[in-house]
């Protein structure tokens, strides 16, 4: 599961075979630590559609989004993720067991999440956006780009500071009409 905002893995879940049983203990693991979403947006995956996922996001008033079948573009985050994943140059051509495959994905979640420096979040990590150190460490980053510049203003191309990228204000899949998505942040 991917907060899109922050582009932070708040779990990623390694089992031999899908279930919306395993999708639901999942869920409710997540949402212990990381708090109830508004909206889950999911492929149409069998375990994403099961009554079980279905009744437990019914029962937390969560909304339910479904990419369109066979559009795999409609979940743009995970698909973007899911390319870093597969093209890493730590990713296996195969996993000896189970076991290999979950300490894989352990350490390359930690790693994403914490030292992955992210285009579409202004060069933050994803953990920087996710627990609200973004700003500061885009302040610290403006302070040591203008000290530089100062010192060796021969190699920045202009007269102004280089410029730090911000953080997006939010982040949609399926964006609700505008009525409901004021009610949604109210």
């Amino acid at each position: 599961m991917i907060d899109i905002f922050s582009r932070y893995i708040v779990g990623a879940y390694v089992h031999a075979s899908e279930s919306g049983e395993l999708a639901v203990e999942m869920m409710k693991e997540i949402f212990g630590v990381h708090g109830i979403p508004h909206v889950v947006h999911a492929d149409r995956g069998t375990s994403m559609t099961s009554k079980t996922v279905a009744a437990l996001l019914s029962d937390l008033e969560v909304t339910r989004s479904h990419s369109r079948p066979r559009v795999s573009n409609d979940n743009p985050y995970s698909e973007s993720w899911f390319k870093t994943l597969k093209f890493s140059p730590v990713f296996p051509e195969s996993f000896g067991a189970l076991a290999d495959a979950r300490a894989f994905m352990a350490t390359f979640v930690e790693g994403y999440n914490h030292t992955h420096h992210h285009t579409g979040i202004g060069l933050n990590t994803p953990a920087d956006v996710h627990y609200g150190l973004s700003g500061a460490k885009a302040a610290k980053r403006a302070t040591v780009l203008a000290a530089a510049r100062a010192k060796h203003p021969e190699q920045f191309a202009t007269n102004t500071d280089p410029k730090i990228l911000s953080t997006p204000g939010a982040a949609w899949i399926n964006r609700p009409a505008e009525k409901a998505a004021a009610e949604l942040v109210a």
